[in-house]
């Protein structure tokens, strides 16, 4: 089974790597770029099966630091128990 994490941080926590890229993205001449948010994105290849229940405990214990990032799943293929 193949699934991605979306990890981003929360809503009003700074994004120093999103900002510099806004300035950067400002320098090259690209004027309309208001907000840039930078997050991650990290896939797994785990044994069909794997119980939704570990995969968030896996984000919550490793992937994502949940005081300050939301993270989704999503099963790009197999099936969650």
């Amino acid at each position: 089974m193949k699934v991605r994490v979306d990890v981003m941080l929360k809503t009003g926590v700074l994004d120093p790597q999103g900002e510099a890229v806004r300035r950067a993205l400002g320098n090259l001449g690209f004027d309309g770029v208001e907000a840039v948010r930078q997050g991650k994105v990290i896939e797994l290849d785990l044994a069909d099966g794997t119980s939704e229940d570990d995969i968030k405990k896996m984000c919550e214990k490793l992937l994502a630091n949940t005081v300050i990032e939301n993270y989704t799943i999503n099963v790009l293929s197999g099936e969650v128990q």
